[in-house]
Formats: structure tokens, C-alpha cells, sequence
């Protein structure tokens, strides 16, 4: 490994530790020539994920786009980042575990929020409410009721719009 300082390729390793419950390694290191130390990371190189958005297109999985969006609905409610983080990390971890290569935007976001329905509902109803693109009021009342009822979203089926994600027809 370069050194970052002095551009020597010897160095040696102080410390390991295991990062992302195994995922990743973080390393300390001591440059053999200038005795300055920095850390390295090492993580396996992994296939693309991609993800297909409602409109077809494909886009290469970013997982800071999915944090970014827990971080604006879970804004000023009791919920450490490093949950939001395992959350993201876990919902990955789970795509890639089934060897998809490809994932529907609808299905990572159905799951999504699955997780904050159980971490939160305040989070739960405002991630659900631009993830489902609410179009009026009744449509959020409707979701605040299956909430209270404590029924799945699915189980709900009067006056769904056809547009709902996963609507059972009567």
C-alpha cells in the first residue's frame, strides 16, 4: 500500500478491524520510511446492482439516495443514523444475498417502508407519503387509518386508486 504522504510502498499494519458486520476491513497503517500513519479500507469488489425506476430506466444502485431519503422522513424524531444506516445496509445485503442484479424501485421501497412502519410512524407516513406520490388528502387519510388499524397497507382495497402498489381488485 502507497503511503499517502510520502509515496513509499512498504508499510506495515497496526490494527484491523471487521466493518459492516464483516462486509468491510478497516486498516491502520505505519509507513516503513516516514513513520506516518493512515487507514485503509478494504472491502470485496461486488457486481452492480442496478435498480429499474418506474419510468424503465436503470440506474446503478445508490444507497445514498436511500439514506438520504430515511434521513428527510425520520427529520427531528428520536431515530440514531447509525439504525438508518444498518437499515439501508441490511435491505442491500438482503438483494444481493438473492443475486438479483436488477431490483423494481417499487420493491426496495416497499420495503423500506415495511422497516419504518415498525421503527416509526411518523417516519413511516411521510416516507409513504412521497413514495406513494399522495394526490390528496383522502389518500393520506387512508393511510393514516390503515396505520391505526394496524392492518398491512394491502389489506386496505375501498377507494383505492389503480395506481396503489399492490391493490386487490374486488
Amino acid at each position: 500500500m502507497r503511503c499517502p504522504f510520502c509515496g513509499h510502498l512498504e508499510s506495515r499494519v497496526l490494527d484491523t478491524r471487521s466493518l459492516e458486520g464483516g462486509v468491510a476491513i478497516r486498516r491502520r497503517r505505519e509507513c516503513l520510511a516516514c513513520a506516518r500513519r493512515f487507514t485503509t479500507y478494504e472491502r470485496a469488489e461486488e457486481r452492480p446492482l442496478f435498480v429499474i425506476k418506474k419510468d424503465g430506466r436503470r440506474e446503478q444502485f445508490d444507497r445514498g439516495k436511500i439514506l438520504a431519503g430515511l434521513r428527510k422522513a425520520c427529520e427531528k424524531r428520536p431515530i440514531p443514523a447509525t439504525v438508518l444506516e444498518d437499515l439501508v445496509e441490511r435491505i442491500e445485503y438482503e438483494l444481493r444475498a438473492r443475486g438479483m442484479r436488477e431490483v423494481p424501485t417499487r420493491e426496495i421501497g416497499e420495503r423500506l417502508m415495511e422497516e419504518l412502519r415498525r421503527l416509526d410512524e411518523v417516519a413511516y407516513v411521510r416516507f409513504a407519503s412521497v413514495y406513494r406520490e399522495f394526490k390528496d388528502l383522502e389518500t393520506f387519510h387512508r393511510e393514516l387509518e390503515t396505520l391505526r388499524s394496524g392492518r398491512a397497507p394491502e389489506e386496505i382495497t375501498e377507494g383505492r386508486n389503480s395506481d396503489w402498489p399492490n391493490a386487490k381488485k374486488n
